[in-house]
């Protein structure tokens, strides 16, 4: 196991929704009686709760692919990939809102290329989100030559997806490298090759959970 974070046990992305919402509560209790002020120190509480960003421990096995995402495993299976023109392997991890919601490189490689496309926002669950959606995609290439994409779409709720990466990075496996608000879901087009240790419903944790790993 490595433990890669350098970034607070909160994440900054929430940072200014946790002091609005702290501030709204604070105000409530000082001027109004205490049952309209819970309302608002339960939402300051789901706040806090959602953009929890714990750190986490990178597990450390070759060939292995990690999850990208907190959440259940909606989708397996293969596909055309549209971003690489070829047949892949396709896994979808769902959001909640009850999730962490931090991105995190599914393996080591360098960022070949990143894609951005404006759209809806249906309910991330529906297999039409992945091409109806916004989103953005990266291409992340090993060291051995294998592509992955790895993609975040925006959801019913979600409203902004965050990357920090840009095309000639490097990426470490577990690394942080986005964020999306309030409920999404991450898909993943891997090697045709890729043998899946997870199936559907399963509930996987960013960063730590093996969803498989390349057999090519």
């Amino acid at each position: 196991m490595k433990l890669i974070d350098s970034h607070p046990i909160l994440a900054r992305e929430g940072w200014f929704y946790l002091a609005l919402t702290l501030f709204a509560a604070i105000v409530t209790s000082a001027v109004f009686p205490w049952y309209v002020a819970i309302l608002f120190w339960v939402i300051f509480l789901f706040v806090l709760q959602f953009f929890r960003d714990p750190h986490r421990q990178i597990p450390e096995q070759d060939n292995a692919l990690i999850s990208p995402a907190d959440g259940k495993v909606i989708f397996t299976g293969v596909v055309d990939d549209p971003y690489l023109d070829r047949k892949a392997f396709k896994i979808s991890v769902f959001m909640n809102v009850f999730s962490v919601h931090s991105n995190r490189a599914p393996v080591a490689g360098t960022v070949k290329k990143v894609w951005y496309h404006p759209g809806l926002f249906v309910n991330a669950a529906f297999d039409k989100a992945s091409e109806q959606n916004e989103r953005n995609a990266i291409w992340l290439q090993t060291a051995e030559g294998r592509d992955v994409i790895s993609v975040q779409v925006a959801g019913l709720v979600a409203r902004r997806i965050l990357c920090y990466v840009k095309q000639g990075d490097s990426l470490e496996q577990g690394q942080r490298y986005g964020y999306i608000r309030f409920g999404s879901r991450v898909d993943l087009f891997l090697p045709v090759e890729f043998s899946a240790a997870v199936k559907l419903g399963d509930n996987v944790s960013s960063g730590t959970s093996i969803l498989g790993s390349f057999t090519a």
